[in-house]
């Protein structure tokens, strides 16, 4: 029988939620629990794929295609497991459902369709297929937002309903909290923490362990207090204070209180070795680098890093790979159109271009890659960054003047990025591009697979426009090698040009299968790229 933990929030929402939920997903998982994990997101949208990274972050794509939201890949890289669409439950999914069933007719019996007990009997089964996918002793689900938000009701309603179905015995309420420090008093305050836990009472849910997020660590005192006034043991307050170095060492800093003894005592399961010894020896490698080296990451939202999550944390696990610290420099595209890639790129290592949507900044990012193409700068490209390598390709080797993507120039007289044949005339944007996993073949002998090892690969994606097959011949007669394709041989997934230190590009986004424990292939060898160019060049990382 699946046992279930529930971990809301209190105060502010973006408290960190996710990385507490998996965090007690690695812990449990170490202890040889099988575990499922999952997002609530109170929001209407049905899934977070046409949200702008500048409200929400990165958009986090599964293998089945699904875009969730950001916390799925903390849950990916925490538990090294692969999550599917059933991992992310939104109030649009929710809605949509009832609100279909109630149109066929035959679902309801004729009754009355309300909030209790139509949509909270939806979330409940939706947060069971999960666990019954994953086959998992343990559910791990958190709740977005934050306790009060009238959004979030039917939501903790539902979860209040499990307790009574599932059995005292087999649910663990956790709420992560904040408990600020007031400069002006030199104090951390409880009392925001106090109002919280009144406030998830007041929906029936009484919190079996509370996790307080503090700027520093909790005394005794503060425990004590917060222990009395929220009616939980005192060992049951987890401080959770901000940490220097890796996120990757939370789960070693609440396992050094009981957080997961607690929880296995609390849902009726036997303690079991912690089994952390790996984490440990992955977070020291993490905190201790021998060398570090510097990589520009050229992109359109890098005023919200969050927008590109996965691909700062797998530079950093390309990182451990190689024994270094990875220090990335977040270069706005836009300013290099302003400004050069001279100025802005001089004193880096190695160059990335993720993805991204639109014609903001492209140029920008064109010119870095010519800057990284022309001075044998290490380089990736991560979907929009293969096609801006393209068309710089193109305009700059092939002499194809004017070469363009139909995305940002519909009039361009060479057109070496188009649509996806199957994607023509469908005018919708949530959920119509080329979503998920897919395979790929490798070119024997290339730089692909020598980092991969492999001929085969399977890679995530997420983009409406390919390379032009009709200009293929013509950019690999000027030297750019199309070193993966999809079986068939009629998408371009991965180019590389063979004359240069490491210049490579991929359609698909690897960030979304990188582990700190298991890092990506093309991560590592660029970091490893940018060593090379660091000892070669003498410009050092400070």
């Amino acid at each position: 029988m699946t046992k279930y933990v529930f971990v809301t929030g209190g105060v502010v929402s973006g408290i960190g939620k996710g990385i507490i939920n998996a965090s007690i997903g690695r812990l449990l998982k170490n202890r040889g629990y099988k575990v499922a994990l999952a997002k609530i997101d109170p929001y209407v949208n049905v899934d977070a794929g046409t949200m702008s990274p500048f409200q929400h972050g990165e958009v986090y794509v599964t293998d089945d295609g699904a875009e969730t939201d950001l916390d799925l890949g903390h849950y990916e890289r925490f538990v090294d497991m692969s999550l599917s669409r059933l991992s992310n439950i939104t109030t649009g999914q929710v809605y949509g459902e009832v609100i279909r069933k109630e149109r066929q007719g035959d679902s309801y019996l004729g009754a009355t369709v309300q909030i209790i007990p139509h949509i909270t009997d939806e979330i409940k089964s939706r947060i069971r297929r999960c666990a019954e996918y994953h086959e998992a002793d343990v559910c791990l689900v958190e709740i977005g937002g934050t306790v009060g938000d009238i959004e979030g009701q039917p939501f903790l309603e539902a979860i209040r309903q499990m307790h009574h179905d599932e059995g005292a015995s087999n649910v663990c309420f956790i709420h992560v909290t904040l408990v600020p420090y007031l400069e002006t008093v030199g104090e951390l305050k409880t009392k925001p923490t106090q109002h919280s836990v009144q406030e998830l009472r007041r929906v029936g849910i009484h919190p079996d362990i509370l996790v307080c997020r503090a700027p520093r660590p909790l005394t005794d005192d503060i425990k004590r207090k917060v222990s009395l006034f929220c009616d939980v043991p005192v060992s049951h307050v987890i401080d959770s204070h901000d940490v220097q170095g890796t996120l990757y060492q939370i789960p070693l800093l609440i396992e050094e209180q009981g957080i997961a003894d607690l929880i296995t005592d609390r849902l009726s399961l036997p303690r079991r070795p912690a089994g952390n010894e790996a984490w440990i020896d992955m977070v020291r490698r993490i905190n201790t680098p021998t060398r570090r080296v510097k990589i520009a990451m050229v992109g359109k939202y890098t005023d919200l890093h969050d927008s590109y999550l996965s691909v700062t944390e797998a530079l950093h696990h390309g990182g451990v790979a190689n024994d270094a610290g990875v220090d990335i420099v977040y270069v706005d595209s836009e300013d290099i159109e302003d400004e050069g890639p001279h100025k802005l790129l001089a004193d880096v290592n190695g160059i990335l271009v993720p993805g991204g949507f639109g014609t903001r900044g492209i140029e920008g990012k064109i010119a870095a890659i010519n800057y990284a193409r022309r001075n044998g700068i290490p380089f990736l490209g991560l979907c929009l960054g293969l096609q801006t390598a393209v068309i710089e390709f193109a305009r700059n080797v092939c002499g194809l003047q004017g070469a363009n993507s139909k995305e940002f120039d519909d009039g361009t007289a060479h057109p070496v990025i188009v649509k996806l044949e199957e994607l023509e005339g469908v005018v919708e944007l949530g959920g119509t591009m080329r979503l998920g996993a897919y395979p790929c073949k490798l070119e024997p002998g290339s730089l692909a697979a020598r980092l991969y090892d492999t001929l085969e690969i399977s890679e995530r994606h997420r983009h409406r426009y390919e390379v032009n097959n009709t200009y293929r011949e013509r950019l690999e007669q000027g030297g750019l090698v199309v070193s993966g394709t999809s079986p068939a041989g009629d998408l371009v997934e991965i180019v590389e040009l063979p004359d240069h230190p490491f210049f490579i590009a991929s359609q698909f986004h690897p960030e979304f299968k990188s582990r700190p424990n298991r890092p990506h292939p093309l991560f590592a060898g660029l970091v490893k790229a940018a060593l090379d160019n660091q000892r070669e060049s003498g410009v050092q990382s400070r």
